[in-house]
């Protein structure tokens, strides 16, 4: 199942840039979300400590995976809950798919999570003949509009109220108003009774806990507590590098994740499921089952120099701060996963190096990423480090592997060099206005659709320096 632009990615963000309304409800959102984050980082003491903290807890993790995915499994199953591993996307869609239909379910409740959209697993289920009712607001949102997520944090990101607003008139068939409490309003109220008549709840899972089998979701909204009370048959969906040590770790974690995503000192929710429910219980699933997803992340554990961007939290800051991304939005990327942290992971989880290493070129390398990470993911070190790859895999364009033939042969010799730069002072005098080449034939298009090129000084530090000292 193949889900590729069929844009190239210079294509998808010259698109981006054209959808005004896109671009002014993501820099409004951004703006926000920066500024609530640096608020909460002058509240919270030693805030670098803190950051240095959840790097090691992450670090020391994803190090050892192996062990505390084992004792995650052992913790899940003694306590009546079922394990699953599965390798890819497709092997996930399908142990999913099984439980649904050995459990005769019809009505799937979700909450949020990326990691179903990333095995794109809402077509699979509704293939099969099953409803899927996002539950989210903002994934509802998607849903009714037909499109994917555009933030990590705040999927619905791209949409103002106007418009929202509008795609809920159209389900009630009437004028719902475009104000915050006419719009939750109604999708509480149509959601509610979702999760009364739900067989399955599908949930995400924010932190697997190793040493309990407990599994960690923070919302901002009670929809995904309701997911994993109401139905029957639980399943939650989680990738393979999602999991902690011991609830000690979580409080970190949790201590550093709500600040970086929002600001807040914690969310609205956080819960945490248990296992299945036991006889004197009153609520929670009777089934439940934590399916592990590979889907790609090995080949990140395999790599010594990329293992790190496994230890991501999903906090979202990169997103924020992201003067591309403030731009283009999170759709232009191509992928489940846009932003910074998803340039870096997406040629992994794809095993795919020459169409989504392009994503490493859709940012300015200005390493504001790096320095908002919760956990001190050094991002623009790893984005230069997939253009490398990409280089050494032979991803290039003919015409930049000739272009670099030619700087190589012509800057390797003083002669050769001078005579190069007399070339270009001379071969650009019709291209230049007031110092600037304001526009040029392609490749050099490239550069002047967007900015302007400093023209080749008529004379080289070199003269200079020898009519005036020799």
């Amino acid at each position: 199942m193949s889900h590729k632009p069929t844009l190239h990615l210079r294509d998808r963000a010259r698109k981006a840039i054209k959808d005004e309304p896109m671009r002014k409800a993501v820099q409004k959102a951004v703006d926000r979300l920066s500024g609530n984050r640096e608020k909460a980082q002058t509240e919270l003491p030693s805030w670098d400590d803190w950051r240095e903290q959840g790097k090691r807890i992450r670090k020391h993790t994803v190090d050892h995976l192996d062990y505390y995915l084992g004792q995650l499994s052992e913790s899940v199953r003694n306590k009546g809950g079922h394990i699953h591993f599965a390798q890819t996307a497709e092997e996930a869609r399908r142990v999913i798919i099984d439980i649904c239909k050995k459990n005769n379910g019809k009505l799937v409740a979700k909450s949020k999570s990326m990691v179903t959209e990333e095995i794109h697993l809402n077509p699979a289920l509704e293939k099969e003949g099953m409803e899927v009712i996002e539950t989210d607001l903002a994934e509802y949102i998607l849903q009714l509009a037909g499109e994917t997520p555009s933030h990590i944090i705040v999927p619905a990101i791209h949409k103002n109220r106007y418009q929202i607003a509008e795609l809920f008139s159209k389900v009630a068939g009437k004028k719902i108003e475009p104000d915050t409490p006419a719009l939750t309003a109604f999708a509480r109220q149509t959601l509610r009774q979702k999760f009364m008549q739900a067989d399955i709840g599908i949930t995400g899972c924010n932190f697997a806990i190793a040493d309990t089998g407990a599994i960690s979701l923070v919302t901002n909204e009670g929809n995904a507590r309701l997911t994993a009370s109401l139905p029957k048959v639980l399943i939650s969906v989680m990738g393979m590098e999602r999991v902690l040590p011991t609830f000690d770790d979580l409080e970190v974690i949790l201590s550093l994740l709500p600040r970086h995503a929002t600001g807040q000192k914690l969310t609205s929710y956080i819960s945490v499921v248990n296992a299945p429910r036991k006889e004197n219980e009153k609520d929670g699933a009777e089934e439940f089952h934590l399916v592990i997803v590979d889907n790609g992340r090995s080949r990140l554990l395999a790599d010594e120099e990329f293992r790190q961007a496994l230890h991501c939290t999903r906090c979202g800051a990169c997103f924020n701060v992201c003067p591309v991304y403030r731009q283009i939005g999170g759709h232009a990327y191509g992928s489940v996963y846009g932003g910074p942290i998803g340039a870096v992971i997406t040629p992994f989880l794809e095993d795919d190096f020459d169409f989504w290493g392009e994503l490493s070129y859709a940012t300015t390398l200005c390493a504001a990423c790096s320095s908002v990470c919760s956990v001190k993911i050094p991002l623009h070190d790893l984005l230069i480090k997939i253009r490398r790859k990409r280089i050494e895999l032979g991803f290039t364009h003919p015409l930049e592997r000739v272009g670099f033939n030619m700087w190589r042969r012509f800057f390797k010799l003083p002669g050769r060099y001078k005579f190069a730069m007399k070339m270009a002072s001379i071969g650009q005098i019709p291209l230049v206005k007031d110092g600037y080449i304001r526009s040029g034939p392609p490749p050099l298009s490239g550069w002047t659709n967007s900015r302007y090129l400093p023209a080749a000084a008529k004379k080289t530090f070199r003269e200079i320096w020898h009519e005036k000292y020799e």
